[in-house]
């Protein structure tokens, strides 16, 4: 039997990303429907935020949902932006305004220092009546001064990638896709349900 999965994205690129990683087990991956409620993101964690997503969707269409949330930690700056990334300079913050703030906070470190960072991808399954499982990735970086490609989006062209000397947003998209953090957790992610399956068998 197919076991259909709902993700918590209307994005079709992350559908079709986190499709390709589910087809291995026989799950059939779907965008939530239009009439979908919206889920407030007001948890404190990448785990708790992606959670409550996953959570939320399963209780309302009584099926097995995913969700993620991701983020960028600074460590100059604690950790910061985090669960705040995308709202870094305000609730209404372009990509270019975020950059902005990100750089200004960093303003006295360079040239003598790379602030050393991290994408964080955490990826929640709910079914419900069963125990939601949570995944992580990370990708190891550094936060540059310059802007540098322009296949990304986010902070992406200011994250030049550990040991590779790019940023993010100097790569394609399918060479991201491999090393990302959100690839990680999913592939995390996949090899706990293989587990699962193994043990069930």
């Amino acid at each position: 039997m197919r076991i259909k999965l709902l993700l918590a994205t209307r994005n079709p690129g992350k559908v079709r990303e986190i499709a390709a990683f589910f087809a291995e087990l026989g799950w059939e991956v779907e965008p939530v429907p239009a009439d979908a409620p919206e889920v407030v993101e007001d948890r404190d964690t990448f785990a708790g935020n992606a959670a409550k997503k996953a959570e939320e969707i399963a209780a309302f269409y009584n099926g097995p949902a995913l969700a993620d949330d991701s983020g960028l930690e600074v460590d100059a700056l604690e950790g910061r932006p985090g669960v705040y990334s995308a709202r870094f300079a305000g609730e209404n913050a372009t990509d270019a305004d975020n950059n902005r703030k990100l750089l200004e906070e960093l303003s006295g470190l360079w040239p003598d220092d790379h602030p050393t960072a991290r994408f964080v991808s955490a990826i929640a399954l709910a079914r419900p009546g069963q125990e939601t499982l949570v995944s992580f990735g990370t990708l190891e970086g550094v936060i540059t001064r310059e802007a540098r490609g322009s296949n990304g989006f986010g902070y992406d062209p200011h994250f030049e990638v550990e040991r590779s000397g790019r940023t993010l947003a100097e790569m394609s998209v399918e060479e991201k896709n491999r090393i990302s953090h959100r690839a990680k957790a999913l592939r995390s992610m996949v090899d706990m349900l293989r587990m699962e399956q193994d043990q069930q068998a």
